[in-house]
């Protein structure tokens, strides 16, 4: 019996034990010149990192390999258009588990920087504001708007449930939490600064609060009495000079964006940034005792149809590519680079006494090339259309009630016209058919948005496939982005009028019909192309786009996002954990190019190539 009471009670204080060490709080402060974690200096060496561009399955080893880097803190947005796909309806399941994002994090050493506002810019369709939003045709994002303001709240509650309880003063990891995010860049409205933090509060985020922008940017960016990080700059006396400036008169200094890279965009070259160059930068700020978030430390992919655009009053509507590799630390598919081992060695000159980097760890999967893959099944887009919605003027997307992939608008021209035709307020890229022939393509970044019609019959079926190419992100425009023909469709100075529109948002490729794919057959009109290719060993690999035109591609079911053969992207990242051993199905969409019956693959990837369109 004194046994059983003996074991009893060990158990009960192990019990105790591991409660304990699991509701243990920290503190975290703004000192005059530091961060302060439990009273102590703490210097954050953070690099950023997006859950919705890895593989869930990858969170911790890409987390492994920022620890290794000496990294101590993690740096991630939060997407509300991943979150809230439809309004009211949220998933924060599988890869939008932020919460487990965290928590893994936790688990490997690191702490988090939270950048939750609703628009986060980061390349991201929209800046991460969902399509919905557009439905209503005078909201305006980013404002004191009452409908927009309405549904900011409702979702920021709703992100408070899953990631308040993980900040450090309720024994999580969360260190601080990000208001807005270049706010500077935009407006200038305390008011709605101020509401922001008003609503962080009551989604029950009651921790330390901190803005972020560009030096220029930061007097209308800040927020008076909160911490104003600065972004873009990196010489350690401007960033000491400018946080002192808005912050009366002392730190801590943090620089919340600090770029070892750069994001690609369609048709333009290959970005990056010079490695020594950044290892010696990096080398100054830690000697100033500055904290610093590399943006990015790790990049992935932007998959589905999430790739946002810039433009500007001086720069055209410019789409981004799927891969977001950002010529980072840790390349698309987690590898380390050159610029990873350079900024390591540098790092570790600036550990406290008696700490070392742990070992970098070793490749885990191997990277292939697979046989060529046959496409052996092939759906016309044209022979899938579904039920149309039908209106006397084309409609845009969002009314619709769609948000990405394509629309196809038809008509039928009743006489024998010929002249300009012209798509006013195209968004954003258009394929044009003439009773089933393609006759050319429009394309919102050259600023084409008309051809000539040469002489069709009478009862001649126009078709305009259009696709939303992505989002503007950033700057100016942001409010103006609403999808597909949104004014209206013009030949020979008249208006065309009743239209048929056939809906094709590809958020699943069920349900289309495919017939066997032949050689041969050139007939250019965009398509589904389908083949199964099997595998006794998994890795990772990357999609061959040479010889396709553009689109995107599924394997397994998940979309890996698009391709274009203007480059610079020349191919796409398989992830291993989305292969399976037996039998995996890929299909390819092709609105340019026809007559496709082989994909093939690489072991690398090719992200610097571009070509004529």
């Amino acid at each position: 019996m004194l046994k059983k009471i003996i074991i009893y009670c060990a158990l009960f204080l192990s019990v105790i034990a591991l409660s304990n060490a699991q509701t243990v709080t920290h503190t975290f402060a703004f000192g005059d010149n530091d961060f302060l974690l439990d009273g102590k200096p703490l210097q954050m060496i953070s690099g950023e990192m997006h859950y919705t561009r890895i593989p869930r399955e990858y969170w911790r080893e890409r987390m492994k390999m920022a620890k290794a880097m000496g990294l101590n803190t993690i740096g991630t947005y939060v997407f509300w258009n991943a979150h809230e796909m439809v309004q009211g309806k949220y998933d924060f399941t599988g890869n939008n588990d932020i919460a487990e994002f965290v928590r893994i994090a936790k688990e490997e050493g690191l702490w988090v920087v939270l950048r939750p506002s609703p628009y986060v810019c980061a390349e991201w369709e929209f800046g991460g504001y969902p399509w919905w939003l557009l439905k209503d045709k005078d909201m305006k994002v980013r404002s004191k708007d009452g409908p927009f303001i309405n549904a900011y709240r409702s979702y920021m509650l709703e992100v408070g449930k899953h990631l308040a309880p993980l900040q450090i003063n309720h024994g999580g990891n969360i260190l601080m939490v990000q208001i807005e995010n270049e706010y500077g860049s935009y407006r200038n409205d305390k008011e709605y600064l101020a509401q922001n933090e008003k609503i962080f509060r009551e989604a029950g985020f009651d921790g330390l609060l901190f803005t972020c922008d560009g030096p220029s940017q930061m007097p209308a960016g800040y927020l008076p009495g909160f911490l104003p990080a600065v972004n873009g700059e990196d010489d350690p006396k401007k960033v000491k000079d400018l946080i002192n400036k808005y912050h009366n008169g002392k730190g801590p200094y943090y620089i919340a964006e600090w770029y070892p890279g750069w994001f690609d965009s369609w048709g333009k070259p290959h970005s990056g940034s010079n490695a020594e160059a950044d290892a010696k930068k990096l080398d100054e700020v830690l000697s100033a005792g500055i904290s610093i978030n590399m943006y990015m430390f790790h990049g992935g992919s932007t998959r589905d149809f999430m790739n946002g655009a810039n433009m500007s009053k001086s720069e055209p509507y410019s789409p981004q590519t799927s891969s977001y590799d950002y010529d980072a630390p840790l390349d698309e598919a987690g590898n380390p680079t050159a610029k990873y081992n350079m900024l390591r060695a540098v790092i570790a000159k600036h550990l406290p006494t008696g700490q070392t980097l742990p070992d970098v760890p070793g490749k885990k999967r191997m990277t292939f090339a697979l046989e060529v893959i046959n496409l052996t099944g092939k759906a016309n887009l044209f022979s899938n259309l579904g039920l149309p919605v039908e209106a006397e003027k084309p409609m845009s997307f969002e009314d619709l009630d769609q948000g990405y992939g394509f629309v196809l608008y038809r008509t039928t021209l009743k006489d024998a016209v010929s002249g300009l035709l012209k798509v006013k307020e195209l968004r954003d890229y258009a394929t044009v058919y003439l009773n089933g022939k393609r006759i050319n393509v429009l394309d919102r970044r050259l600023k084409l948005d008309s051809l000539q019609l040469n002489s069709p019959t009478p009862n001649s079926v126009l078709d305009i496939l259009v696709e939303n190419n992505g989002r503007i992100n950033y700057g100016p425009y942001l409010t103006d982005n609403r999808q597909g023909i949104t004014d209206k469709v013009i030949l020979n100075g008249q208006e065309l009028l009743g239209w048929k529109m056939y809906k094709f948002p590809f958020t699943t490729l069920a349900g289309m019909k495919y017939l066997p794919a032949q050689a041969g057959d050139e007939i250019a009109q965009p398509a589904l192309y389908r083949g199964t290719f099997s595998l006794r060993g998994l890795g990772d690999t990357y999609l061959d786009m040479h010889g396709f035109g553009k689109g995107f591609v599924f394997i397994n079911g998940h979309n890996l996002g698009k391709y274009w053969q203007i480059g610079p992207q020349q191919t796409l990242y398989v992830p291993a954990a989305w292969l399976k051993k037996g039998t995996n199905e890929v299909v390819v969409f092709d609105q340019l190019k026809a007559g496709h019956t082989e994909l093939s693959t690489f072991d690398h990837p090719v992200l610097n190539e571009l070509q004529k369109d």
